[in-house]
């Protein structure tokens, strides 16, 4: 989320320093154009896997005093509202009323998390069958089902299923390639992935055995991934099957390293910024899209920022940060949070 509410701006301005390192990480921090995998590929699973461990914590709270038919109509209620907010986003953002578009990252989540709600609390044979189940019937539709003309197993920008699909039934396709309807599916997996680290961090083992469970899923995700990548390509814009492997794979480990240091090693100071953050991460998603920080704050900074050359990007991407951070900063010391 740090990298959606300025802190990719403000890498990218220190990118135009001149900081080899800085401009390795800039070039991570943008999607991939087509086939392939960077890191900030990886934001949108991250997001996607957090949603599902959090099912169990909230489940084993409120499952004391609510039944569980109870729980399944408050999944309903917050999957419809952050539906809703997905498309509010989309709309401000499109200028123009956007009521679906699976291929931002709430619209999904709404769909993932009301899927990973009912299985929470079923048999782990289930579970983890509806999630390799998902990837397996994805990977063959896309590999074997032909439409419009183009045979199965088609790939190419705008001209493969997905997209198909999409024009077929809402009427429009994204002009990058980003699939809606069929991609929305497989991000199911990786949430109940999410609930799976979050039945195992409910458990009685020893964080030994938990950092086991962590690396093993990410490492197989990843060899999984890696084995199909010549049949399949790791496409992120179509969330295909390696793609969700591998991204679901990096995911976990990065999960596995912030585990290891923030609850084994109990290194968390450092963390407080991001805290602030990830405690409200729903208004840190939607917030530069309903204030419009980065305008009001170059009223300020561009005068100054045309003064002071090559370094005037940063001053002004840093405030932007500044500000957001301080919004949620605030928001967190009155005890804030905005919930679905």
């Amino acid at each position: 989320m740090f990298w959606l509410m300025g802190g990719k701006a403000f890498i990218l301005a220190l990118a135009t320093l001149g900081a080899p390192v800085t401009g390795f990480i800039a070039w991570q921090l943008d999607h991939s154009a087509w086939v392939g995998l960077r890191y900030y590929d990886l934001i949108w699973p991250s997001f996607m896997l957090m949603v599902g461990v959090s099912i169990p914590f909230s489940f084993a709270r409120r499952s004391a005093t609510q039944t569980r038919g109870q729980l399944m109509r408050q999944a309903w209620w917050r999957a419809v509202v952050l539906f809703l907010l997905g498309s509010l986003r989309e709309s401000m953002s499109a200028n123009t009323p956007m009521w679906f578009e699976l291929s931002s990252a709430l619209q999904p989540i709404a769909l993932a998390y009301f899927v990973a709600s009912y299985l929470a609390g079923r048999a782990l044979r289930l579970q983890i069958g509806v999630a390799a189940g998902i990837l397996v019937v994805h990977a063959l539709l896309l590999a074997l089902v032909p439409a419009a003309g183009l045979p199965g197993g088609t790939y190419q920008v705008n001209r493969n299923l997905v997209t198909v699909v999409d024009q077929a039934v809402i009427g429009r396709a994204h002009p990058e390639g980003w699939g809606t309807l069929l991609s929305a599916i497989p991000t199911i997996s990786t949430t109940i992935l999410g609930l799976l680290f979050g039945q195992v961090l409910l458990s009685a083992s020893t964080h030994r055995e938990k950092m086991k469970v962590f690396a093993l899923t990410g490492l197989g995700c990843l060899a999984a991934g890696l084995a199909l990548s010549p049949v399949v390509p790791v496409i992120m814009k179509l969330w295909t099957t390696t793609y969700g492997l591998m991204s679901a794979g990096w995911a976990c480990l990065l999960f596995l390293f912030f585990y290891w240091v923030l609850d084994v090693r109990q290194y968390r100071k450092w963390a407080f910024p991001l805290v602030v953050i990830g405690t409200n991460a729903l208004a840190a998603y939607l917030g530069p899209s309903i204030v419009p920080v980065r305008r009001i704050a170059g009223i300020f900074t561009t005068p100054v920022a045309r003064q002071i050359g090559a370094f005037g990007p940063l001053l002004a991407t840093g405030a932007v940060l500044l500000i957001n951070w301080s919004i949620l900063h605030w928001m967190y010391k009155r005890k804030i949070f905005l919930r679905a």
